[in-house]
């Protein structure tokens, strides 16, 4: 893999794992529509380890007040809703890894986040009363872990689902954005010590076949770098504005793949 190819894919990869359209579905795509042969898992590794930093840099701050005291409601309900993703994973772990390769479901899918953002969107102008991060219950923590499972699907976006679920909740608009990215932690963390298993397995050699160091570093930087920026500008857009304009590229892009799946068979 050239640098080029690197640099692009960990620029999609970081700015599409904090936007809700889905960096799975955005990586599987763009592999299909350019002929990309899928990168390695060491590659896979790096690229979501930069975007890990992306999460610590901004979020730093809520990160250390977690540390400072661990036995805390936030960090109960942050495990709460990591178990829902971890037993989908385990259950599902060959059906979601057919999904990847053969990208039959995208085009579905992201009209599945297209649904999810304007439905969360609906229910919040609906909610009287915003619950803050104090008045926050054990039933969202479940209900926002059952739609970040529910995007372990390639084409569904995870911060997207958890924010659409962190609002049908009538959780603040910007807790439940950071709430989302906090809970992206453990959920790139497990993705990544589940990688580094089967590099274990397989071979660091053998996993990142073909890729050299400063592709694997180029990439990885610019995931951590765009990634970066994706995050503070999804904390300002929820505030701000709303999730339409995204719901509405997720729509149109979920119709343009079911279109070339069924008809002009262009990409798949």
């Amino acid at each position: 893999m050239d640098i080029i190819t690197a640099v692009i894919l960990g620029i999609v990869q970081g700015l599409t794992e904090f936007l809700p359209v889905s960096s799975s579905g955005h990586l599987v795509l763009l592999q299909k529509i350019f002929g990309i042969t899928a990168p390695g898992l060491f590659f896979d590794t790096m690229l979501h380890a930069g975007t890990l930093l992306a999460v610590f840099a901004v979020l730093w701050q809520d990160i250390w007040e977690i540390l400072k005291k661990i036995i805390q409601p936030l960090t109960g309900f942050l495990i709460l809703a990591t178990v829902p993703v971890v037993i989908a994973a385990l259950a599902f772990n060959d059906l979601i890894e057919n999904a990847f390769e053969s990208g039959q479901f995208l085009g579905v899918c992201f009209l599945i986040t297209s649904v999810l953002l304007v439905t969360a969107e609906q229910l919040a102008k609906r909610a009287a009363d915003k619950k803050s991060r104090e008045s926050m219950n054990w039933l969202d923590a479940v209900v926002i872990g059952i739609f970040q499972a529910i995007a372990i699907a390639p084409g569904i976006s995870r911060s997207g689902a958890t924010i659409s679920g962190a609002l049908s909740r009538k959780l603040d608009r910007d807790f439940a954005a950071r709430f989302s990215f906090l809970l992206s932690i453990p959920a790139i963390l497990g993705a990544l010590v589940l990688q580094v298993k089967d590099l274990a397995k397989g071979g660091a050699a053998t996993a990142g076949e073909s890729i050299g160091t400063a592709a694997v570093l180029a990439g990885t930087i610019a995931a951590a770098i765009v990634g970066f920026f994706a995050v503070k500008l999804m904390l300002k857009i929820i505030k701000e504005k709303s999730l339409y304009g995204f719901a509405i590229y997720t729509a149109v892009l979920g119709a343009l793949v079911l279109v070339d799946q069924f008809v002009t068979r262009i990409v798949f």
